[in-house]
């Protein structure tokens, strides 16, 4: 059984020549999204994963706007909205060191370097400049980490443990 990755999900169609607008999950969109690439199409219409070629993709606004080879008119693609996108394991590529997929890093414990526990990792932020971990710790407290060399001083994928060590004011 593959294991597969949540890359977006088509919220709407756009226009009328088979475009549909996605809120984008994805770590690399301009990876993910390129041109001949396959995702798969998760729905509740159909049992098994259908293959979709993109054909095109642009950014709008906050989405990601694809179309699909096969797929040139508006009642097409209709049905898919409210489905997700998704690419098996074997799509994901190999990382730089000192790179994460967003999967990797939620879920992990985050400890100071003194051993304080702040929390686990929630959600993943991309503001543009550098990736904010939210870090939900007790009492549903919310930390924002911001993902850079000052702060976050190890990440252990393997062990899910990220030890930080905050500046002034980072945990208040």
């Amino acid at each position: 059984m593959d294991k597969w990755f949540n890359v977006g999900k088509i919220v709407n169609t756009h226009g009328v020549r088979g475009e549909v607008r996605v809120i984008s999950r994805t770590d690399f969109p301009e990876e993910r999204y390129e041109l001949g690439n396959t995702l798969y199409l998760f729905s509740s219409l159909q049992e098994e994963p259908l293959p979709l070629v993109v054909k095109s993709h642009r950014r709008h606004k906050n989405f990601d706007l694809l179309t699909f080879e096969g797929f040139d008119n508006i009642s097409q693609v209709e049905p898919f909205k409210g489905s997700l996108l998704k690419v098996p394991e074997e799509q994901l590529s190999e990382l730089e060191e000192g790179e994460f997929y967003f999967h990797e890093i939620i879920g992990c414990h985050v400890i100071t370097i003194d051993g304080q526990e702040i929390g686990i990792v929630k959600e993943i932020l991309s503001t543009g400049a550098n990736d904010v971990w939210v870090v939900k710790g007790n009492g549903n407290k919310e930390h924002l980490i911001p993902f850079i060399d000052d702060v976050v001083k190890e990440v252990n994928i393997d062990d899910k443990q990220i030890i930080i060590e905050p500046m002034e004011g980072l945990l208040q």
